[in-house]
């Protein structure tokens, strides 16, 4: 164990006592220590009790911690300072930027405890309001965690899409009599990913030109028939050279996942090679199937059938109805979230869903300022008429599954949905009996992101899927997929239960800003991959079909 370590060890003991609000002098005196132990001129870990305590700066209690560190790796004082520590909470402390102070209101003051959580507060300006916080500093922090992300080795789709674009269109450029298309992971539009893949037919001397022509800086890896590379912003590509004449075949091997090789060689040991991919599922016995549905799930029986969903494409979305403005935490006016779907999208209605009474957190809406905003929401539909603003509010499922209105105010409202934002440890018991009463709430309209999940930052609290999803079946409830980048939740492995349920889903950009609406494009891939129709999504209703169901909603709670 070298000086460093130790003092790094010294160094988190010192932030957890000032974290922890810990007498400053003692924990001035521990930063002090971490930064003489990694000025000592020789390796302390060789040195003997006596001869540490000599050293200036040291001491003889300093080097009995330094001794305990040695021999455990800790010591008993830090131990205590991390037991009372969530594992979110110390993860931060590796972020750039952030010190004890600033994570001390992070946590007590906003409640978030993990390192996923405060990336997706980022995202909805939460941090610029608190104490020593702004927007440069938000900013900074969101770079920094995005930066440790990608060093994890896994990327969002959303975050690399605009990456792998770019070097399609150059690799097309630079080899313009061949083909050159995304697969793997990326072309099934999966939600995370480890590197992005793409398929050419042109030989491997030619692919190395093009890729070395992409940056002459690029480290490129051979194999035996790719090219790897990373492009300037650290994301991993891959480049496939397919055989001659075989292009079909070996791109449709390239995209599927493993699953769905194995339900295809069911049919055919060895899959056929034909001039298209269509040709080769029909060579099968099968309609086409596309990339999103190449799981290996019930696609191939689908298939064989002739029965494949018409799946969903964004076109097919007339308004959006999760979406949050001033009013509680977004960035812009309940007015200019609403003309841009008007009239950037071309959508018919919109639904503002702030942030309810207990998400103090987000300005949650005191019922006072329902009334405001209700007023502001009648002014625009006049004036914007016929697109319609409908009047929704995203109501905190509290710890026993109610909702944090009384039913006089939800009863208000055109549509609720309701979510967990708090309390995320419970058990898969508890946690499944909280949305289930919930969802029994005569009130609640959508059930908004199931699971709580936040890619690669925080897993999803348990839950029995089967009998939430089985709850909004037997009540009517929508439940929501989630489309920003960081949830997609309602996860897409769930959808075809959904559905087989009867249970309508819906597209739900959980929108923050204007821009945020365009997510709702990443909510269409995953629900493409869950095998959703347009006449199953909830946002893909006519404006006369929406308010049909509102109404009919409230009607059989009067």
């Amino acid at each position: 164990m070298d000086n460093k370590t130790i003092a790094r060890t010294f160094k988190l003991c010192g932030q957890l006592m000032e974290l922890h609000n810990e007498n400053p002098f003692r924990s001035k005196a521990i930063a002090s220590a971490s930064f003489k132990i990694d000025k000592l001129p020789f390796q302390a870990a060789e040195a003997s009790l006596e001869t540490l305590s000599e050293q200036p700066g040291i001491g003889k209690s300093t080097a009995e911690k330094i001794t305990q560190i040695v021999t455990t790796g800790t010591f008993p004082e830090l131990d205590e300072l991390l037991a009372k520590t969530p594992e979110g909470v110390l993860e931060m402390l590796k972020i750039k930027g952030l010190g004890p102070k600033k994570i001390q209101v992070i946590w007590n003051d906003l409640e978030i405890e993990t390192v996923g959580e405060l990336y997706y507060a980022c995202n909805e300006n939460r941090l610029i309001e608190a104490k020593g916080f702004g927007l440069k500093t938000q900013e900074d922090i969101k770079k920094a965690i995005e930066f440790s992300l990608a060093n994890q080795g896994w990327f969002l789709y959303a975050k690399i899409e605009s990456s792998a674009e770019t070097i399609l269109t150059k690799l097309r450029t630079a080899l313009p009599k061949n083909q050159v298309e995304f697969t793997g992971d990326f072309r099934r539009k999966c939600e995370v990913l480890a590197q992005v893949a793409l398929i050419t037919d042109a030989d491997l001397p030619s692919l190395q030109t093009a890729v070395a022509a992409l940056n002459h800086e690029l480290e490129i890896q051979e194999n035996d028939r790719s090219l790897s590379f990373k492009d300037e912003n650290g994301y991993p590509f891959t480049v496939f050279s397919s055989s001659v004449g075989t292009f079909a075949l070996d791109w449709l091997i390239r995209t599927g996942a493993e699953a769905h090789l194995e339900l295809l060689k069911t049919i055919s040991p060895t899959i056929p090679s034909a001039a298209t991919e269509t040709d080769i599922y029909q060579a099968m016995g099968l309609d086409y199937i596309t990339p999103e549905l190449r799981e290996g799930m019930d696609e191939v029986k689908l298939a064989q059938s002739h029965n494949l969903p018409q799946l969903i494409k964004f076109e097919d979305l007339k308004g959006t109805v999760h979406n949050h403005s001033t009013y509680s935490d977004g960035v812009h006016t309940l007015s200019q979230m609403a003309l841009y779907c008007k009239d950037t999208l071309g959508l018919s209605y919109f639904g503002i869903c702030d942030h309810s009474k207990t998400a103090v957190y987000a300005n949650g809406l005191t019922e006072e300022r329902l009334q405001q905003q209700w007023a502001e929401v009648e002014k625009l539909n006049q004036e914007l008429a016929p697109f319609k603003i409908f009047k929704g509010i995203e109501s905190d499922i509290l710890s026993d599954g109610s909702l944090d209105y009384s039913d006089d105010i939800l009863a208000q409202f055109d549509f609720a949905v309701a979510s967990v934002h708090s309390n995320l440890k419970m058990d898969e018991e508890k946690a499944t009996a909280r949305l289930i009463k919930a969802i029994e709430n005569p009130y609640t309209t959508i059930l908004g992101h199931p699971t709580g999940r936040l890619l690669l930052s925080r897993a999803g609290y348990p839950l029995d899927f089967k009998k939430v999803i089985d709850a909004c079946a037997a009540n009517g409830v929508v439940i929501e997929i989630n489309a920003n980048p960081l949830r997609l939740d309602l996860d897409w492995r769930w959808h075809r239960y959904a559905l087989e349920k009867g249970v309508l889903l819906s597209i739900n950009p959980d929108a923050h800003r204007t821009e945020g609406l365009l997510d709702m494009h990443y909510g269409i891939h995953v629900a493409r991959k869950g095998g959703l129709t347009k006449e199953k999504c909830l946002n893909a209703f006519t404006l006369d079909e929406i308010s049909t169901y509102f109404k009919n909603r409230k009607a059989k709670i009067q």
